[in-house]
């Protein structure tokens, strides 16, 4: 195995070069030799002295550290951490600093976690991985051919791994440098009920026993933050969730395990027992002047403990040890960005950290901004421990920097229901109705055996429990871009992320080799294809309602899909589902082989590991034979199963009838509507269509039925994705004497005019109209100016059709606002730029904060949102007239 090069940026006489330690200069595997003195490059020859990558170095203006590795032509991308679009990351620039980007689209350059890391697949299949080894914002530009760039504005080591055959081989060599994943507890894998929110401990009990009356399979149910006293951490509400420990005991009944949400903003109070224990322990993140920095969350103005400090580590860790002691089973931790309501969406880079030596000292908060929620995730791992060392403790974190996988798990952050959110996060729970919801879960529960063996063989050896089509065959690169379909080991999932067509509609490229579909007599048009790779075996387990259901002693279920030779081999890992036994062997790993001779099949145990004794349980042996079809036959486990294969003939006739019979299956079974259907007014024929808006300088495209929502907006000289329309679920206030709160709605739009060019997908002009409740319409008009198509022009007015009392809510109407609000990519190169009525120039940065106008100071009709680092500016105008303040 190749070892991995560190390559240690120094500045010298204005030219940025690498050196390497000593011992990495004699290590085995590729080496570097160093350019002319003059030319701002190295060389990296592997062991025969040939030059493998060039890397070209330099300073760019005062503080910039750039990094260039040029690659063969025809090279892949991919990696860059939690990045939202498509799964290869060729010709993409991804900016690392941990982001909340709630309703995030697939341009979105920065999200909520931070992994400087490319994994780079070469032209023959080769691999090689390349980690920027910095904390601070780093832009990782892969948008020139064959080429990666960072730039970071401090020094930086350069780390590679490989080149190496295959893709798994750099991904294990990596977890070998930066940790692999903890072990989870079995329960951790099973589906989890989440939701923004459960009001009370009576509603979380009554969803639990819905599930359980309607035969739905479920291990765990989620606590957002309404279950805390004020959004107070380490609290529950004294009226809805009166006796948290109750309540989970009556949970822990029916085999069901709860996660509560712990935020890392604590509410400036005195008098509640964190905020005056954290002040006593001097625990807070400081500003520049050496004062506490209070930053405003959902509990209002907040101070934010220092996690850079193992002393405030172990302050936070206790007070987790103490919430534990509640009954919780596991912690989420959320906004750990950290996040809060700010027009930069995070606290001042000059904040001062008080880190450890050994992690980079006393430093501003650039510096640990991408490593804070890693950091509150350990601390809260380490919590957890503490109060019980024989569980294994299940920590979930928005927020993370690469490593973070040693203490705890991740997920997508603050997705949409939508079918672009849909398929960028190859999300197998789509939007089901309760059959189908049934089915999957019971399907997912008969895989957890295998699930929860790539966990362990992840845990041990760094491979990816899922993983992209291609590293099945990373020569082939067709599959390179393929994102629908993955692997869990040698199980293929196809999926479909289309609103209008089912898995088993689409065709699936399949990696070379033998592939056989198979389900569980459970096939849907809603539900993905399954395949099991030719010359491997399957452990399936019962169909459960909870992972607490299952004992070693159930029966067993092996899939076998021979190769061309007529072998096949598969593992299982058994062990007590948590704690820490298997650490010191008490487990069972089993490593099963099936053979043909003469026709007939022999299944047996190959070998074991581990001290656990193999329970008496009926193993049932299903052959895959193509088309679905199979062949079953009954045994023990542990002694060797029998049976002879059917002739070429018998497995034609077999294949044949599988294939009739799930057409006929499947031709039978309605699949899920994907929206209701028009109400037939004009033009509503559109409302399912995806418009494309397009000129010489702009390329749109608009959902309507999603919220009228600008899923991109591209400017199309300079191929610069620069901001995303954002969708507010309650977005809609009202202000009036007596009430303040509107119903609220969710925008959903009909087509009601547009100019078509040739078919309802590209227009000119389109004019969209949602029903926002209470007798209210909101108009959209969307074009691009024919005088000037430099320019889209959004126009939204309000139209009252039917107010009046009892009109949903709006009666006594004062005013009534929509709130648009966008994700930038450049925060820090935004300004709000206008001229005021006054007559003078006005520019508002972030370092203004809110900033109320009046008078004539108020822009005069028009003000443009100026992003400098695109170059573009988005305009708004209004008739000021009609504005008194301007905030």
């Amino acid at each position: 195995m190749a070892a991995a090069m560190v390559w240690v940026p120094i500045l010298e006489d204005g030219v940025f070069r690498f050196d390497v330690s000593e011992a990495a200069r004699v290590a085995a595997g590729p080496s570097l030799s160093f350019a002319e003195p003059r030319r701002r490059e190295v060389v990296l020859r592997d062991g025969a002295g040939r030059p493998a990558v060039v890397p070209e170095c330099e300073v760019v203006g005062d503080d910039v550290h750039r990094v260039l590795i040029k690659l063969p032509s025809g090279t892949s991308f991919y990696g860059t951490g939690e990045a939202s679009g498509p799964l290869e990351r060729t010709g993409k620039r991804v900016f690392t600093w941990n982001t909340d980007a709630w309703g995030y689209g697939s341009g979105t350059t920065s999200l909520y976690q931070s992994h400087p890391w490319v994994l780079s697949i070469l032209p023959d299949g080769k691999s090689l991985g390349v980690l920027a080894d910095t904390t601070r914002r780093c832009e990782i530009d892969l948008r020139q051919e064959s080429t990666i760039k960072f730039a970071a504005l401090s020094a930086y080591p350069i780390i590679t791994f490989g080149p190496f055959d295959t893709p798994a081989q750099v991904v294990a060599s990596l977890s070998h440098a930066i940790g692999t994943v903890s072990m989870p507890s079995k329960w951790a894998l099973g589906y989890h009920q989440c939701r923004f929110s459960y009001k009370s401990s009576e509603r979380v009990l009554e969803v639990i026993r819905t599930f359980r009356e309607k035969g739905i399979p479920c291990d765990v149910v989620w606590m957002d933050i309404d279950y805390m006293d004020g959004f107070r951490c380490f609290t529950f509400d004294n009226n809805r969730f009166a006796d948290p420990k109750s309540m989970v005991d009556d949970l822990h009944s029916i085999g069901c395990k709860s996660i509560w949400m712990l935020d890392p903003g604590i509410k400036e109070e005195k008098g509640y027992f964190v905020y005056d224990g954290g002040s006593e322990n001097d625990v807070w993140i400081k500003k520049a002047d050496g004062s506490p920095f209070i930053g405003e969350v959902w509990p209002g103005d907040c101070v934010f403990p220092d996690f850079t400090s193992e002393r405030i580590r172990t302050w936070w860790a206790r007070l987790v040890r103490d919430f534990i002691s509640n009954g919780v089973d596991g912690i989420w931790n959320d906004m750990n960005e950290p996040a809060m309501t700010t027009t930069t969406k995070t606290m001042p880079e000059s904040n001062i950290h008080r880190g450890d030596a050994d992690i980079g000292g006393v430093q501003n908060h650039s510096y640990y901004h991408n490593v804070y929620g890693m950091l509150m995730a350990r601390s809260t791992y380490e919590g957890m421990v503490m109060y019980n060392t024989e569980k294994r403790p299940f920590v979930l974190t928005r927020a993370g920097f690469i490593g973070s996988q040693r203490y705890a798990a991740t997920w997508t952050g603050d997705n949409l229901s939508n079918w672009e959110h849909l398929h960028m996060s190859l999300s197998m729970v789509l939007q089901l109705c309760e059959e189908v919801c049934r089915l999957a879960l019971l399907r997912r529960y008969r895989l957890l055996p295998h699930i929860y063996t790539l966990f362990y063989v992840s845990h041990k050896k760094g491979t990816p429990v899922a993983a992209p089509l291609f590293f099945a065959d990373p020569q082939d690169t067709e599959l390179r871009k393929i994102e629908t379909t993955f692997l869990l080991g040698p199980l293929l999932v196809c999926a479909s992320t289309l609103p209008d067509k089912g898995a088993h509609e689409c065709a699936h490229k399949l990696p070379n080799g033998i592939w056989l579909p198979f389900d569980f007599g459970d096939s849907h048009p809603d539900l993905p294809v399954l395949y099991l790779r030719g010359g491997a075996i399957l452990p399936v387990g019962l169909p459960i309602q909870h992972v607490g259901e299952a004992s070693l002693g159930d029966d067993l279920s092996l899939l076998v899909a021979l190769d061309e030779n007529g072998k096949a081999e598969g593992v299982l890992f058994e062990d007590a589902g948590d704690g820490y036994g298997f650490t010191q062997g008490d487990y069972l790993l089993t490593y099963y082989v099936a053979e043909v001779h003469s026709s007939v099949v022999s299944v047996k145990v190959l070998k074991t590991e581990g001290s656990l004794k193999r329970p008496k349980r009926n193993l049932n042996i299903s052959i895959l034979l193509g088309g679905g079809a199979m062949i079953s036959s009954r045994g023990v486990d542990g002694e060797e199963v029998h049976f002879t294969m059917p002739s070429e003939f018998e497995v034609s006739s077999l294949v044949a009838t599988s294939e009739l019979d799930l057409k006929e299956r499947l031709e039978t079974i309605r699949p899920i509507p994907d929206m209701d259907e028009p109400s037939g007014q004009e033009g509503t024929e559109l409302s399912k269509t995806l418009i494309v808006l397009k000129s010489g300088d702009w390329f749109l495209k608009i959902v309507p039925w999603i919220g009228g929502r600008i899923i991109s907006m591209t400017h199309v000289p300079s191929d610069s994705q620069w901001l995303h329309s954002r969708i507010e679920i309650h977005g809609y206030e009202e202000y009036s004497g007596t009430e303040y709160r509107s119903a609220g709605c969710i925008e959903e739009y009909k087509i009601v005019r547009g100019h078509l060019e040739q078919s309802c997908v590209e227009e000119s002009k389109v004019c969209l109209e949602g029903d926002i409740g209470g007798g209210l319409v909101l108009q959209r008009h969307i074009s691009i100016l024919t005088d000037n198509p430099k320019i889209v022009q959004i126009d939204s007015s309000i139209e009252a059709r039917s107010v009046g009392p009892g009109s949903g809510g709006f009666s006594r109407l004062v005013c009534l606002r929509v709130r648009h609000t966008f994700t930038l990519l450049h925060p820090t190169e935004v300004v709000v730029a206008f001229t005021a009525i006054n007559g003078s120039k006005q520019e508002i940065s972030l370092d203004s904060g809110e900033v109320m106008l009046e008078g004539g100071l108020r822009p005069n009709g028009e003000w443009t949102l100026v992003d400098r680092c695109s170059g573009l500016s988005m305009v708004n105008r209004f008739d000021h007239r009609q504005v008194s303040k301007c905030l």
